[in-house]
């Protein structure tokens, strides 16, 4: 009786730290939540006007979180006041919107190179 107790207490034991493990994987994978502070000042202010649903958005956010570069997501179908911007402000009625600096630039659509190229452009002025 004892041997099956402890058998069935071993497998309980390696089955949690199999289940912590992979949870450990999981959260490893994902960017932080606040990036570093060096990576803060190596960005300017970056905005992303998007959809849940969208593929370029989810591009861009992909894109945008895999490089660890710091972003604002404003989701024009929960946030009222986004999509005010996105359709008053920067005159556009389809997404991904990506605004650079202080309005400085904005990019409609998601185009990696442009967007790279916009960033060195504005990290050059500063």
């Amino acid at each position: 009786m004892q041997t099956a107790t402890r058998i069935l207490i071993i497998s309980a034991l390696l089955c949690t730290a199999t289940i912590c493990q992979a949870s450990a994987m999981e959260e490893s994978l994902q960017s932080p939540l606040k990036p570093p502070a060096a990576a803060q000042r190596k960005y300017p202010r970056i905005v992303l006007y998007s959809v849940s649903w969208c593929p370029h958005c989810k591009a861009a956010k992909e894109y945008l979180t895999r490089n660890n570069i710091p972003f604002l997501n404003r989701d024009v179908e929960v946030d009222d006041d986004a999509m005010d911007d996105l359709t008053k402000k920067y005159k556009s009625q389809g997404v991904p919107v990506i605004v650079i600096g202080n309005d400085e630039v904005i990019l409609k659509g998601f185009d990696q190179q442009k967007f790279e190229k916009a960033v060195k452009d504005m990290q050059k002025k500063n």
